[in-house]
């Protein structure tokens, strides 16, 4: 009975161990992926913002890729890539404040924004620079605005 009874707090003890590992890299993996996404973000964003500021020619058809990209990105499914417990004060290799899971209500809303402003340079992108440049200030804040709130700054 003793035997049969120690054998089950270890494999308890086992399995819990497991789930942690398994949490811990499920945790890891997600980081991974939305740090990819984000690189993504900001491939798109940096090759519009090169044209608005004069430092690439402008090109619609490359603007409108971009801009398209970009519409893409802000529809993909997120929800498991942003798991509590994957900020920076829980583990590295994030920026991600822990005050993000805290205020998910004012994230969702930031969400929407950058959707709306990604329409907005949808429209604007392959038309004109003029145009470009007038829908770059709003996708620029909406992003901004998240990452001041809830991104950590760069060491």
């Amino acid at each position: 009975m003793k035997t049969s009874a120690i054998l089950s707090a270890v494999s308890l003890a086992a399995t819990l161990v497991a789930g942690t590992a398994f949490a811990d890299d499920s945790r890891h993996a997600a980081v991974k992926a939305r740090t990819a996404i984000m690189g993504l973000y900001a491939n798109n964003l940096g090759q519009l913002g090169a044209m608005a500021k004069g430092e690439a020619d402008y090109n619609a058809e490359a603007a409108t890729k971009a801009a398209n990209n970009l519409a893409l990105l802000v529809q993909l499914d997120q929800s498991t890539l942003w798991p509590q417990g994957s900020d920076n004060g829980a583990m590295d290799g994030t920026r991600a404040l822990p005050d993000l899971w805290q205020n998910f209500p004012d994230v969702m809303a930031k969400g929407e924004a950058l959707g709306k402003a990604v329409t907005t340079m949808q429209g604007a992108a392959g038309t004109d620079l003029a145009s470009l440049q007038a829908a770059m200030g709003g996708l620029g804040g909406a992003c901004s605005a998240c990452h001041k709130a809830y991104r950590a700054p760069e060491n």
